[in-house]
C-alpha cells in the first residue's frame, strides 16, 4: 500500500442522524487527511440530530454539509470506493447490505442509540458517551500501520477495536 494514500470509510447506522454522523466528523478530524468518511444509513431519518451536531460543534469540528442519507448512495456506480465499512448501530450491522465495489474490510463497532434516551439531560450524557467512546475507537484505529498490514490482519484489529468495552474515560481530552 502506498504510504500517502487516503483511505475512505463508510460509517453505517440505521437512521443516519446521530451515530454514524458523529462517526464521520470524527474520522475527517482523527485522521488527519489520512482518511476521508462518510455516513449513510439504510433507512435514513432526514436529518442530523441537534444534539449531534450540538456535540460536534463544541468541540470545534466541522458540521458543514452534514445530511442524513441513504446506503444507496455510495453503491452506486460514481461513487466513492470504500476501503473500510464500519457499522455502529446494532441494527444495521445485521441488515443485508448492498454490494460495495472493491470488497471494503468491514467491522461492528456498536453504540447505544443515544437519540433514544428521551430525558433530555440523559440523552446529553448518552452522546457524551458515544462521541468519546467512539473517539477512542477511532484514534485507536487511524494510529495503525495500514500501510504494512494485510487485509486479514487490519480485519482482527477493526474487530478487536470494535469488541472492546467503549470507553468513556476520557472525557476532557480534545478531539
Amino acid at each position: 500500500m502506498n504510504d500517502s494514500r487516503v483511505f475512505n470509510v463508510l460509517v453505517l447506522c440505521t437512521g443516519n442522524s446521530a451515530r454514524s454522523i458523529i462517526g464521520e466528523v470524527l474520522f475527517n478530524a482523527l485522521g488527519q487527511g489520512r482518511f476521508k468518511a462518510y455516513s449513510a444509513g439504510s433507512h435514513p431519518a432526514g436529518k442530523v440530530h441537534p444534539v449531534a451536531l450540538e456535540m460536534l460543534q463544541a468541540l470545534h469540528l466541522s458540521t458543514e454539509g452534514l445530511r442524513s442519507k441513504n446506503w444507496d448512495e455510495f453503491s452506486q456506480p460514481g461513487a466513492p470506493q470504500m476501503d473500510f465499512i464500519i457499522t455502529v448501530c446494532d441494527r444495521a450491522a445485521g441488515e443485508a447490505c448492498p454490494l460495495w465495489l472493491g470488497s471494503p474490510i468491514t467491522a461492528h463497532w456498536g453504540f447505544p442509540d443515544p437519540a433514544a434516551v428521551e430525558n433530555p439531560d440523559q440523552q446529553r450524557r448518552a452522546f457524551q458517551d458515544v462521541v468519546h467512546g467512539m473517539t477512542n475507537r477511532i484514534r485507536q484505529f487511524v494510529s495503525l500501520p495500514l500501510v504494512s498490514l494485510d487485509a486479514l490482519a487490519i480485519k482482527r484489529e477493526m474487530d478487536r477495536i470494535g469488541q472492546q468495552p467503549i470507553d468513556t474515560t476520557d472525557k476532557n481530552q480534545p478531539v
